[in-house]
Formats: structure tokens, sequence, C-alpha cells
């Protein structure tokens, strides 16, 4: 089972969290696992989705608290924003929702350990791949993890 990647702001806007819960979902659907920082918005609602369809939700949080709801595993990692580095190194495919610097500090992770990434209204540079929905997103994301083993 491949490890995809949801990344995304903590602060998600209500389009932003139905766009994660949706990527949830469907990679929970293409039984594997999603993977994120733990915490709430995008992270959150992505949880969420998989949970609906029976995915395994795993959380790098960034300190010895709790994360969201919806996490199946807790590596509480005590690193703070250094723990954008273990999750993208844990990621066979990276899909960024939104987001803001963090994500911007997670995409740029991802490129330099070359794993690619796909992008739903998030930032627009090089090396990102431009999904226009979910479905998409997921798809792609699937089988660019799969090549990747």
């Amino acid at each position: 089972m491949t490890q995809i990647a949801v990344i995304g702001a903590a602060d998600a806007t209500p389009e932003e969290s139905a766009t994660a819960q949706a990527v949830g979902r469907l990679i929970a659907e293409n039984k594997e696992t999603l993977i994120c920082g733990g915490m709430g918005g995008v992270m959150e609602a992505a949880c969420r989705g998989a949970q609906e369809k029976g995915g395994m939700t795993v959380g790098i949080i960034p300190d010895m608290g709790g994360g969201n709801p919806y996490l199946d595993v807790q590596v509480r990692s005590g690193m703070g924003y250094s723990r954008n580095i273990v999750l993208v190194q844990s990621a066979d495919a990276v899909i960024a929702v939104g987001g803001k610097y963090g994500t911007l500090s997670e995409i740029a992770i991802a490129l330099k350990l070359k794993k690619p990434v796909f992008g739903l209204n998030t930032w627009d540079i090089e090396g990102v791949v431009k999904c226009a929905t979910p479905e998409e997103a997921v798809l792609t994301a699937v089988r660019a993890a799969h090549r990747s083993l």
C-alpha cells in the first residue's frame, strides 16, 4: 500500500475543505493510505473523507498534543514545522489543496526530493502538476506513486 500525502492550510476555506474531503474519500476508495500533518483544515477534512470510506489515516503532528479526530495513527513528532520534512519523505506522492506558506514549504521539499506533486488551487510553480478535480489529482497521484515503487 502506498502513502499519499495531503497538504494544505490548517485554516482552510469551505471550498478547500470540501475539495480535501473529496480527495480523502478517493484516496480511501483507491485503497491507499492518507498521510498528513494531522491538524485541522485541509488535513482534517481529508482525513474525515478517508474515514467515511473506511480508509487509513496517519498524521505526523507537530507536538506532543493531539491531532484531528479522524486520525487512525498519530505520530507525535515534537518537531513543529520541521515535521514537514518527515511527512513528505514518508509520502509516495503529494496532493496540495490550496495552502499558504507551510504548504509552499512542503511543496518545495517534495520537489527537492523528486516526489510527484499534484495541485488543486494551490501554488502555481514549476513542478506542481495542476489538476482540475479531486478525481484527476488522486488518480494521477496513485499512478505516479505506484510507478515510483
